[in-house]
């Protein structure tokens, strides 16, 4: 397995997302939706010039068009974007047409067992659209769009999803929903993703990180891809 993807999701004050940066994460993500995790623009801006450049500073859409995520992005300086809403098909392309083709796109696939083919149907559009970088799979919830803290049918999503040789080596798939330092390790031996993200599974309270389980998770991820 290559170097896996490692993103600390949820950051509202420059302490938190420096103990993602010290952990060794290589993304800080910033929601900027209704949650008790929402920042503005002007927060992220904020906390965004302090972190190294190298690590990349991810931004959680939902609803949002073209010109409000353009907006923010540049207010706030993000390096990428996650579309966590069914958005427009054409949405990723305009954006790199807007902001540059260096801007990381990331959709989002809500992983549901009674909708199989739907979904595999799905990441193969997301497969074939060059303007995806990577496809982010969360858990299915009917009250929320993410940070549920509620982990998927990982041995379902394998055969469906992140068997590469069914869907093709182009898709960069990132596990997501209820992983933690206690889990996350199984979760990268069975499914394999290029890429993990985690909220609610190292904070303390809604958008407020716990340390150790910040460097946990990511010490953990970090071992666990390398066997």
């Amino acid at each position: 397995m290559n170097s896996l993807w490692i993103k600390i999701c949820g950051n509202t004050s420059l302490e938190d997302a420096q103990l993602a940066v010290d952990a060794g994460a290589d993304a800080v993500g910033f929601v900027f939706a209704p949650s008790p995790r929402r920042v503005t623009a002007a927060q992220a801006a904020a906390i965004v010039p302090h972190l190294p450049a190298a690590v990349e500073k991810i931004g959680v859409f939902v609803g949002a068009d073209a010109e409000g995520i353009e907006a923010a992005v540049r207010e706030a300086g993000l390096t990428g974007v996650q579309l966590h809403f069914a958005a427009d098909p054409e949405l990723p392309e305009e954006l790199h047409m807007r902001l540059g083709r260096e801007l990381r796109v990331l959709r989002v696939l809500h992983f549901d067992v009674d909708h199989l083919a739907g979904i595999a149907t799905q990441l193969a559009d997301y497969a074939h659209d060059p303007h995806v970088d990577a496809v982010m799979v969360d858990s299915w919830s009917a009250t929320a769009v993410g940070g549920t803290g509620v982990t998927f049918d990982w041995a379902a999503a394998r055969l469906t999803l992140f068997d590469g040789a069914q869907h093709g080596s182009q898709n960069r798939l990132v596990a997501a929903g209820g992983l933690n330092p206690e889990n996350v390790a199984e979760a990268i031996s069975l499914l394999e993703p290029w890429g993990v993200d985690v909220v609610s599974g190292v904070e303390t309270a809604p958008g407020r990180k716990d340390p150790q389980k910040v460097a946990d998770f990511v010490a953990r991820a970090r071992a666990a891809s390398r066997k």
